[in-house]
């Protein structure tokens, strides 16, 4: 039975979302630490100059596609969870958890096969150059060994944050981050590993995360139990699960093609050096953005809940307390990047060449990041709610549709420079029709509709 304090139609919206978001924050932002830790400590190796960190940002791409496959199972199936919870029907909501798990399972092996069998010719094709190959190669070898590990810690955790188990969930990050940032300077530093050091580090550390998940979502704690007669695929269910999970996939496959695109653009623009920029700025955009995605993922069950208990008016109070955060957020983070692009660079790299190319390279790229903060929260609501179409579409519009034809189009026109110049324009096109469509189609909508908690 659904307990009082896991019961999202009951108590103070806010109280209720931010419950959730904050450790859901807290657990997003260390879970960044994953791989921006390793790209500051790789930034500091004396004898390899920048080539390290360079190398590693080759190797993003493939880091999000896999991403792409843990959130297609963790954000396809964890809002249905929700929905049916606030049914009341936790059987049906079981069944997609143990569905999602065998999907991740699956998706999870052959992309594993499939990236190590093509590593060499995927590496040259997303940015590598000889001297960034081996980095970019030892990370990878040992990364991708992982990859049932990073899948199944990645796509199960929403699973309990769902239950509204926030702090459970952000204890299955930070057991992971705390072993992943204490392994790094002993494998890369004292054992002298290097790149291969820190993929060691990661593997080990969601490996450690993964265990921690299904510990509790096999447990007497859980209200929903991953139990092994779910698990069986079944065709409806996985469709709505891969339907609604598109929206996440696309958004980190579309990452990833602008990421290949701008790596190859930077690369034939302005070399290295550039490849070694894109890499920093996109290391500081994970950190600054999570909170804001933290904050969407909070907000996800507390909607969905109430929205699958009929209880309209309680889902547009969420939708407009997790819009505001967002937006004051991003106005801090906003101010930060224009007035301390400098420090921010040097946490990585406290090289000259790279912070005179940095330090215009990151003004532009987030002069208009409090649209894409808007997309985001947009998106998050259409995912929150079931509405598969619209958040599938606006994941391709911004980076696949506006961003990577332009990265190409602007750095024909302005070099090097175009390609940040073009992060700025999607994030003001896609966070603007996103965020107006979210509001005309979703948001006034349910202002017509009459609560009816007989029914929830």
């Amino acid at each position: 039975m659904t307990t009082p304090q896991n019961d999202f139609s009951r108590g103070s919206i806010p109280r209720n979302i931010m419950g959730l978001a904050l450790p859901m924050t807290a657990a997003q932002l260390v879970n960044v630490l994953y791989s921006v830790v390793d790209r500051i400590y790789l930034g500091h190796l004396p004898e390899s100059d920048s080539l390290a960190l360079t190398g590693l940002g080759i190797t993003m791409p493939i880091v999000s596609i896999l991403m792409g496959f843990a959130n297609l199972c963790g954000t396809g199936g964890a809002p249905l969870c929700s929905i049916s919870r606030g049914r009341g029907d936790n059987r049906e909501a079981e069944r997609v958890m143990g569905n999602a798990f065998a999907l991740l399972l699956l998706l999870g092996a052959a992309s594993t096969a499939f990236f190590l069998a093509l590593k060499e010719p995927i590496l040259y094709l997303f940015g590598a150059s000889p001297d960034t190959f081996p980095y970019a190669d030892g990370y990878m070898s040992i990364y991708l060994c992982g990859t049932l590990f990073v899948m199944v810690s990645l796509g199960m955790n929403p699973f309990i944050n769902a239950q509204g188990f926030g702090r459970t969930g952000m204890m299955t990050v930070l057991l992971g981050a705390a072993v992943n940032i204490a392994l790094d300077p002993v494998l890369i530093f004292v054992l002298h590993m290097g790149v291969r050091g820190a993929a060691l580090a990661t593997v080990f550390s969601q490996a450690l995360s993964a265990a921690w998940v299904l510990l509790f979502l096999t447990g007497k704690r859980a209200i929903l139990r991953l139990r092994r007669e779910n698990i069986r695929l079944d065709r409806g269910r996985t469709a709505r699960i891969i339907s609604l999970g598109l929206s996440g996939f696309f958004v980190n496959l579309t990452n990833s093609l602008v990421q290949v695109v701008c790596n190859a653009t930077l690369q034939y623009y302005g070399g290295d050096l550039y490849v070694g920029v894109m890499t920093i700025i996109n290391s500081i955009r994970e950190v600054f953005a999570m909170p804001v995605q933290g904050l969407t993922n909070g907000s996800q069950p507390v909607a969905g809940y109430n929205y699958g208990a009929r209880l309209y008016s309680r889902v547009r109070q969420s939708i407009r307390f997790s819009v505001g955060v967002t937006m004051a957020y991003s106005c801090l983070f906003w101010l930060a990047a224009m007035i301390l692009p400098g420090p921010m660079i040097r946490i990585f790299k406290d090289d000259p060449a790279v912070i005179q190319a940095g330090v215009p390279a990151l003004r532009v790229y987030f002069s208009l990041f409090l649209f894409m903060s808007l997309q985001i929260a947009a998106q998050g609501v259409f995912v929150g709610l079931g509405k598969s179409k619209q958040a599938v579409f606006f994941s391709l519009l911004r980076k696949a549709v506006v961003n990577a034809p332009l990265t190409v189009l602007l750095a024909m026109w302005m070099g090097a420079g175009g390609v940040f110049a073009a992060e700025a324009v999607s994030q003001l096109v896609g966070g603007l029709t996103c965020f107006t469509t979210m509001y005309i189609t979703v948001y006034r909508p349910l202002g017509l509709l009459k609560d009816r908690p007989d029914e929830s």
